[in-house]
């Protein structure tokens, strides 16, 4: 056990972001394996854009809960790969729309039956005696509610 596990709560956010990069790090190779060039990263956007099809840059920063700037970045990479695509929105010249190019299409399904497998370990992974999503999303909602700082301004003062 290292100090970080030793503290507890306090290491909340380390120990969040050591959980994430360790899931991450196993995505890719788990993509690799079935012999898929993708970023884990690219997920959400690609995810998004597969169920919904034909999104503005705002409407995917707010399906993915990401903000503007983070969102444009990983638009900016993906579009460079040609896995999306962007054109005016007729209805709204200021507004781009967002969609998968037909190499985006192929790569969602070569994916999906790999979602699959990772959607079955994930949950496996996840129903514990605590189940780790309804904590998370338990978590997010007092979030939501009010921030931590807020939280912890309130108990200074």
């Amino acid at each position: 056990m290292n100090i970080i596990d030793e503290i507890g709560i306090l290491a909340l956010s380390t120990r969040l972001q050591r959980l994430s990069e360790s899931l991450r790090k196993d995505g890719a190779l788990i993509y690799k394996s079935f012999d898929i060039d993708f970023e884990p990263k690219w997920f959400p956007v690609i995810y998004t854009l597969h169920i919904k099809e034909k999104l503005s840059v705002v409407e995917i920063a707010n399906e993915i809960g990401y903000s503007h700037p983070s969102t444009i970045s990983l638009l900016k990479e993906l579009e460079k790969l040609k896995i999306i695509s962007s054109k005016k929105d007729k209805a709204d010249e200021r507004k781009r729309l967002i969609v998968l190019t037909p190499k985006g299409k192929e790569l969602v399904e070569k994916m999906q039956p790999v979602w699959t497998i990772m959607k079955d370990t994930l949950g496996e992974i996840a129903n514990n005696e605590n189940n780790l999503l309804k904590a998370i999303e338990e978590a997010e909602q007092k979030l939501a509610k009010q921030g931590f700082f807020q939280r912890a301004s309130d108990l200074k003062s």
